[in-house]
């Protein structure tokens, strides 16, 4: 069963959480690695639960897992071997899962929200190469690559404790096309794909973001089309196309703003953070029925977002797309 629309139905947004790794980072750990927040798999994995929880207690209803990054060709290059890089990959899903379900267990939690899901991370091959190409999408593959790319962590994933998959920052539509295809070799599985933007219109890639949304809608195993990891600025007229695309649910989970620089891991510029929860409003507006936030966001972002969307109406059924 499609969990999402399992709970659009009877609620009216479905929050996600916020940033993983810059929480991680302000616990303390450092994540200038190529693993990247799925280094604290191997050193600190109870930090990963601890942010978990903070999100889940701050409204979200959906927890993706640190596996963003957490590839066997990213953990072999640690000298990890396979079985080792797949318990690593479970132990993600696990840490998740008893985060939700520790916070479930107290019936206080329970008010006015859904049990929260758990989205396991499919990261584009770009984080892979952890040299920021998930903003371009230059990777020089075929989809067949790509496909067999992405095979051994989705195996794992897809016979996991999570509830579907996060396949997110993709940057091109060839890569989506990978996904969805792949995703037909494990037809139990149920997966949203969200795509990093370079505009208001375009992937990072350059394609329309219109046209890839279309392209997903007859993939009835993508339950949730949209776009995170992208300056929020651009995110209303994004979710405008989609909509206007798609007949699926419209996630989007923008980052605060800043710009990533890859050449020396930093961030850089002012985020626009301060009215992130106003402009979530408007989002849901054009009819995004998931918001959450991506990188440099917060589980007080998070909040602000559900301090007002636990009073929002249940929206009459989604319209057909318009063309």
């Amino acid at each position: 069963m499609d969990p999402i629309a399992r709970i659009l139905a009877e609620y009216p947004l479905l929050i996600l959480d916020g940033a993983l790794a810059t929480e991680l980072e302000r616990h303390g750990c450092d994540l200038r690695d190529p693993l990247w927040s799925a280094k604290v798999l191997i050193e600190a994995p109870h930090l990963i639960k601890q942010v978990h929880a903070e999100y889940f207690a701050a409204g979200a209803d959906c927890a993706i897992t640190a596996t963003y990054q957490a590839t066997f060709p990213g953990f072999a290059a640690r000298g990890i071997e396979q079985a080792d890089a797949a318990a690593l990959m479970r132990l993600a899903v696990r840490l998740a899962v008893e985060a939700r379900d520790d916070f479930w267990a107290d019936p206080a939690n329970r008010h006015g929200r859904p049990k929260p899901l758990v989205a396991a991370s499919i990261g584009s091959y770009g984080a892979f190469l952890a040299d920021g190409s998930e903003y371009s999408g230059d990777y020089g593959l075929t989809e067949q690559e790509l496909m067999d790319f992405h095979r051994p962590r989705l195996a794992v994933l897809a016979e996991s404790e999570a509830d579907l998959l996060a396949c997110e920052t993709i940057p091109c539509l060839l890569e989506a096309q990978a996904l969805a295809h792949l995703l037909a070799e494990f037809p139990r599985c149920r997966a949203w794909i969200s795509f990093s933007a370079r505009d208001s219109a375009r992937t990072c890639r350059g394609e329309p973001l219109a046209d890839c949304a279309r392209w997903l809608n007859p993939y009835s195993q993508v339950v949730a089309v949209g776009v995170n990891c992208t300056a929020p600025r651009y995110v209303g007229d994004l979710v405008s196309a989609v909509r206007a695309a798609t007949t699926k649910p419209i996630l989007t989970y923008p980052n605060s703003g800043e710009t990533y620089r890859a050449a020396d891991n930093r961030w850089e510029g002012s985020g626009d953070s301060g009215a992130f929860a106003e402009q979530a409003r408007g989002w849901y507006e054009r009819d995004a029925r998931m918001i959450g936030g991506c990188c440099r966001t917060t589980p007080a972002l998070i909040q602000e977002v559900a301090a007002w969307a636990r009073s929002l109406p249940i929206p009459p059924p989604l319209e057909q797309p318009t063309s």
